[in-house]
Formats: structure tokens, C-alpha cells, sequence
């Protein structure tokens, strides 16, 4: 079975869950399931949470709980619960209060709030961007983008996009090649005016064929053949054109967005 995950805060428990993954992913061998339960701001809140894993410690498990919650009263709740208890913040709050000589606010949510609203609507104008320009859609706005990513249906492309715009608010676009544009040498005719935007993802054929096999089964689209043709020929066309590639078989969008960004800061479209 796998091992129960809580995932407290008086917020909407991105912060928590990100570090709870990113500690955990070191640990292949055991299986997790998630429980979040954000905005966890008063005793009544936390003492549901504590029931639930009062009723998982009744079954013989012990849960595992991550926290981002900053009020003392309610994360001393949260200590009693019958788990293994990871306090996020306070220990480094504290030492930061005796770094800097001053009180922290202890703020519910403040770096999630709307005090930099210039980034918060950047990101918010990045994601517009990144849907209204989706497959190979409103080519128009190429010319705003800051990258395209280029590659066969399913390989990643719309997820990167996303990712792109909401964490790091890039105005990302993407291209779907297709058979047509296997039938010439040239890049399609939409990406010519913008070969230094262009970023390719390419994957494994076998896995574009699982992929696509969910989404289209038994069709000409996901069958092996044609997933082997259409990968072979993107790659030829990513060679020729020296386009940079990432291949997304095993990679995490996160992962594929780091090497977007590499690409942009080496382009000098991002600070170093």
C-alpha cells in the first residue's frame, strides 16, 4: 500500500507539496499517495486533519505530514498528530528573524499574494499568449513570442508552453509538425521568419505510440509505423536546421523547461 503524503497549509499548499516531492523523489522504492489539505487556517482545520491521520494510525499506518502553516497555534495542533511531522518553515523563519533583528509577519500566503503585480500579470499575459497560440494556432503572434517549441503531436509541446507561462511567465508558442511539412527540406512556412525562437522536443516512438494510443487506439495516427515515420523525420529536420532538441521520453516538464530557459539566457532573452 502506498504511504499516506498530507500536505498541510494555510494556503493553497503549492510550496509544500513542490519541497514534499522533491524530498520524496529521492526515495524510488516506496509508493505515495497525497492528501492536500490547503488553507488550513484555524484549530477547527487543523484538528480535521489530525483525525484523519488518527484514523490511518488505527489501521497501522503512519502517515507522512508536510507543513507550511505559520501559525503557531494551529501548527501546534498539527504536532499532535499521530505522524511524522515535517514543520517547512518555522525553523528557518527563526533563524532568518535572527539574521535580519527583526520580527517576521508570519503573513498567511504572502508570497502568493498580489504585492508583485507586475509579475503576477506578466504570467497571467504569458498564459493568454500561450493558449491563444496553442498547436499551431494564431501563428500571427509569433513575432511576440519568446520561444517556440517545435515537434510531432503528443511529444510535450502544449504542457512546456504552460509550465513556461504560469511559473516563469515566458510567452511560449508551439508548432505541430505534420506530414506536410515532411514532404519538403525547408522549415514550415510559418517558423522561417523565426529560426532563432525555435526549440524542438522529440521522444521515443514507442512511447509516442503508448501515448497516442490512449488518445486515438487502433488508428493510422498512434500506430508504431507511423510514430516511428514522423519522430525520424522531425529529427532530420531539427538536424538540418540546427535546431536545439530535448527529448521528453523520460524528462518532467519542469526539466524540459530548464533546458527552454537555458536556450533563452544564451540567446540573452533572460538575465544570467
Amino acid at each position: 500500500m502506498p504511504r499516506s503524503v498530507f500536505i498541510v497549509s494555510d494556503h493553497t499548499g503549492l510550496t509544500a507539496e513542490n519541497i514534499a516531492r522533491a524530498l520524496l523523489t529521492h526515495f524510488p522504492g516506496q509508493k505515495f499517495q497525497y492528501l492536500r489539505r490547503p488553507f488550513t487556517r484555524d484549530l477547527q482545520a487543523a484538528a480535521d486533519v489530525v483525525r484523519e491521520a488518527q484514523r490511518l494510525a488505527e489501521l497501522g499506518e503512519r502517515p507522512l505530514l508536510f507543513t507550511t502553516v505559520t501559525l503557531p497555534e494551529v501548527l501546534e495542533i498539527l504536532n499532535g498528530a499521530p505522524a511524522q511531522v515535517f514543520d517547512l518553515l518555522t525553523e528557518d523563519i527563526a533563524r532568518l528573524e535572527q539574521e535580519f533583528g527583526e520580527a517576521p509577519t508570519r503573513e498567511i500566503g504572502g508570497h502568493h499574494d498580489m504585492q508583485d503585480s507586475e509579475a503576477y500579470l506578466t504570467r497571467m499575459e504569458a498564459l493568454d499568449f500561450a493558449l491563444a497560440t496553442d498547436d499551431g494556432v494564431g501563428s500571427k503572434g509569433y513575432a511576440q513570442a519568446d520561444v517556440i517549441l517545435v515537434g510531432v503531436s503528443r511529444a510535450g509541446k502544449t504542457p512546456t508552453s504552460l509550465f513556461l507561462a504560469l511559473q516563469h511567465g515566458i510567452r511560449a508558442s508551439n508548432y505541430p509538425l505534420a506530414e506536410d511539412d515532411f514532404e519538403r527540406e525547408r522549415l514550415p512556412l510559418p517558423l522561417e521568419p523565426f529560426r532563432n525562437k525555435l526549440f524542438g522536443l522529440t521522444i521515443d516512438p514507442r512511447r509516442l505510440h503508448a501515448i497516442r494510443t490512449q488518445r486515438k487506439p487502433g488508428s493510422r495516427y498512434a500506430s508504431p509505423e507511423q510514430c516511428e515515420f514522423e519522430v525520424k523525420r522531425a529529427a532530420m529536420l531539427f538536424q538540418r536546421h540546427g535546431i536545439p532538441v530535448k527529448d521528453t521520453t523520460t524528462a518532467s516538464v519542469e526539466e524540459i523547461a530548464a533546458g527552454v530557459l537555458a536556450l533563452l539566457r544564451k540567446n540573452g532573452k533572460l538575465p544570467q
